[in-house]
């Protein structure tokens, strides 16, 4: 299977390049079950790009050839447990503290912008957890109608983008920086209706050099509707930029 794609600037994560959990989910949704995208270079906005499945996965390229991302399946035994998710009222707590709503950050990120209107963008915003470890960060999120399918039920690429940025967000909380996301494993266990009310949870697992491990879930109540494991290739600490 050969389909050409474009994403609209709509989904864009930095200001130039489409959100990384949202192109990485374009692939999965091709996949059944747990599967691990890899993003090989930035995603370009509103560009004609080949997305293609064979046995071995999917991979998007652009037209000239180059490999831009690809997907394969995974196992969800390599997924990281997540740790218990707050209440709905406790994460809404937490969120007030995102780091995005104090100094610059994504403000035009489909999945965490703040000046994004409700619809138009996820509006996920985490932040830490009172009494958790460091890092420890939750939010509210309440998936808009315009984001389901016929059923009802969110896209799996948006599930996808609303588990990407928090996975950074852990790690700007323990003062090591956000990054760029360049691996994402995920298993959707059930998709969220639109409307239902979730929390999102994030966590760090482990630092080695530029290199940073998240893990990320998607809650309804107790039940668990998604988690992640996520490598971000690491920046500078945002309180540190000049």
């Amino acid at each position: 299977m050969r389909t050409t794609i474009s994403v609209p600037a709509q989904f864009r994560g930095p200001p130039n390049s489409v959100n990384g959990g949202y192109a990485c989910g374009l692939m999965a949704r091709l996949i059944e079950g747990p599967s691990r995208a890899f993003l090989r270079a930035p995603v370009p906005l509103d560009t004609e790009m080949s997305l293609s499945r064979d046995a071995s996965g999917v991979r998007i390229e652009g037209a000239d050839g180059r490999l831009i991302g690809e997907a394969a399946p995974a196992e969800a035994d390599g997924l990281p447990a997540p740790p218990p998710a707050p209440s709905f009222h406790a994460s809404g707590i937490a969120a007030k503290g995102f780091p995005g709503f104090f100094r610059p950050f994504h403000p035009v990120c489909f999945c965490c912008g703040d000046q994004l209107a409700e619809g138009f963008g996820l509006r996920a915003f985490v932040g830490q957890v009172a009494g958790a470890p460091e890092g420890v960060v939750a939010g509210p999120w309440t998936p808009n109608p315009v984001f389901a399918d016929a059923d009802g039920l969110i896209a799996p690429e948006v599930v996808w983008a609303a588990l990407d940025c928090p996975g950074s967000v852990a790690w700007v909380v323990s003062g090591a920086g956000g990054g760029l996301l360049g691996a994402m494993t995920c298993q959707v266990l059930r998709r969220p209706a639109a409307g239902e009310p979730c929390v999102i949870l994030a966590w760090p697992l482990e630092r080695s050099g530029r290199k940073l491990v998240s893990g990320t879930a998607l809650y309804s109540g107790n039940e668990l509707l998604a988690r992640s494991h996520q490598i971000w290739i690491g920046r500078a600490p945002v309180a540190e930029a000049a």
